[in-house]
């Protein structure tokens, strides 16, 4: 493409690609100066010219200017970048369907469930915490939402691929720093706000503040899908131009669970929309599976799905690999593995893991925090595992450069009465936990789910999962006891 269909009053130059990471070589390419977390664009414009940049947009005065380069000084840089993209890759996100989710715990979840519902009527992918799949594609997910420029690029993918529609999980990080911005949303589902984030966002208020903008920005002819169970859901959606639709449990809704009960490998619910009443059954187990279903339901139906469409793709919607997902190689006892890692999402999987075990059994769990990523929440998760668990293994989750027995550390802190320790390495948390399980035991595996990566001091390290290990371990260490 030339620089000339993108911007005004430029010279005539062929570009080949766009580039926001300057160590990245990328020919023939335009370098956006964008602020990051942690470090600023501008300083990075030598390396990026190394590695290709013939045209730098920037928003901050530039010295030593190279002669060959040709530097656009805009307002915004990533304004221009958002639009810049969207252009370069064909407008992708206007010729599909796309659904965003946004939310402390549940995007995955339903992002998973739209896309599974959907793929029984038209090809759709899904980009996110997990992975990025479409049709027999699926790769190892980069940010839970990824920079503008590679989002822009997997939607032009999908489209090149024959994908109709795309279900995107939009971070509270990823919606502050603008990478969604020029995406098309056709929908978007709340799912709920709780905390987690804080030693980016610094409060409660500011970490709501950028859930809401994707709102805020959304087209009048959106539907915005909240929660109206949560006490942030309808003010996240009071100045959408999109039309509001609710969901819920507990209080009136639009799409409303009238009946429900859970079971070990089951959950049935009555489901009240458009003043009709339907009995649903589906394998996903939880209450708070029950609000992720039920939000996606929600923005299929009012974006052109059929109930009737609906209900029978639920026979074959999936287990979301690490989300919830239970173990079951015949062992007598229950392992259930879930992402875990803010205290609402561990105390709904506690109370979940209480619901199953029977009185006089064991809640065995396993958990650890990530390094260098709100601390304040370490003493929290304690308190709410002292309050579930009879037994508490302290693990390592994604330490980076924290040692992990002072993370764990911090997490005893906040345990009182029950029983703990700590085994550093996960393998063995996980080994240690079915070993000690017996008959009618509940093991709750907590932080990572299907993650294959933990985070170490000198970046990611290949780990197998914790849904990968469970069921290793289950095989060598309880069906080895011969029991």
């Amino acid at each position: 493409m030339n620089l000339r269909e993108l911007f005004e009053n430029v010279p005539d130059i062929e570009i080949k690609s766009l580039m926001a990471d300057s160590r990245k070589k990328r020919p023939d390419s335009i370098f956006f100066c964008v602020h990051g977390m942690m470090n600023d664009g501008h300083k990075f414009i030598p390396q990026a010219i190394q590695n290709g940049a013939r045209v730098i947009v920037h928003s901050e005065p530039v010295t030593d200017k190279d002669p060959n380069v040709t530097y656009l000084r805009v307002r915004d840089v990533n304004a221009v970048f958002n639009k810049v993209a969207d252009a370069f890759y064909g407008y992708p996100s206007h010729k599909m369907k796309i659904y965003g989710v946004t939310g402390t715990n549940g995007k995955s979840s339903t992002s998973c469930f739209i896309r599974d519902l959907l793929n029984e009527y038209m090809p759709a992918g899904y980009i996110g915490t997990i992975a990025i799949e479409y049709g027999n594609v699926k790769l190892p997910p980069l940010l839970t939402t990824p920079d503008i420029d590679d989002l822009h690029g997997i939607l032009k993918d999908m489209c090149g691929a024959g994908i109709k529609a795309c279900a995107v999980e939009a971070s509270s990080i990823g919606i502050d720093q603008g990478r969604v911005d020029s995406i098309d949303f056709d929908a978007v589902i709340y799912t709920n706000l709780t905390h987690d984030h804080l030693d980016y966002h610094g409060t409660m208020e500011n970490y709501f503040a950028a859930k809401k903008r994707l709102f805020d920005m959304l087209k009048e002819e959106a539907v915005a899908v909240t929660n109206a169970d949560d006490p942030y859901g309808m003010r996240i959606v009071a100045d959408t131009r999109a039309r509001v639709v609710t969901y819920g449990i507990d209080n009136d809704a639009d799409y409303k669970v009238t009946r429900y009960a859970l079971h070990k490998d089951r959950t049935i619910f009555t489901l009240r929309c458009s003043g009709m009443e339907y009995e649903l059954e589906t394998n996903l187990v939880a209450k708070f599976n029950i609000y992720n279903l039920v939000g996606a339901i929600a923005a299929l139906k009012e974006t052109g799905l059929a109930m009737t469409q609906i209900i029978a793709a639920l026979k074959n919607i999936r287990q979301v690999e690490g989300r919830m997902e239970r173990i079951d190689l015949g062992q007598p006892f229950n392992v259930i593995v879930d992402f875990a890692h803010t205290p609402d999402g561990i105390e709904k999987l506690c109370q979940y893991a209480s619901a199953i075990t029977p009185k006089d059994h064991r809640i065995i769990a396993i958990t650890g925090s990530a390094g260098k990523r709100d601390t304040a929440k370490r003493p929290v998760f304690g308190r709410l595992l002292d309050q579930y668990a009879d037994m508490i293994i302290l693990t390592e989750d994604d330490p980076r450069n924290e040692k992990i027995t002072d993370i764990c550390n911090d997490i005893a802190s906040g345990i009182e009465k029950t029983p703990y320790v700590v085994i550093e390495d996960r393998y063995d948390a996980i080994r240690q936990a079915v070993e000690l399980a017996g008959p009618g035991d509940t093991i709750i595996i907590m932080g990572k789910g299907d993650e294959k990566f933990i985070y170490r001091d000198f970046g990611r390290e290949p780990y197998e999962g914790d849904d990968a290990i469970s069921r290793e371990v289950i095989e060598k260490y309880w069906f080895y006891k011969g029991e």
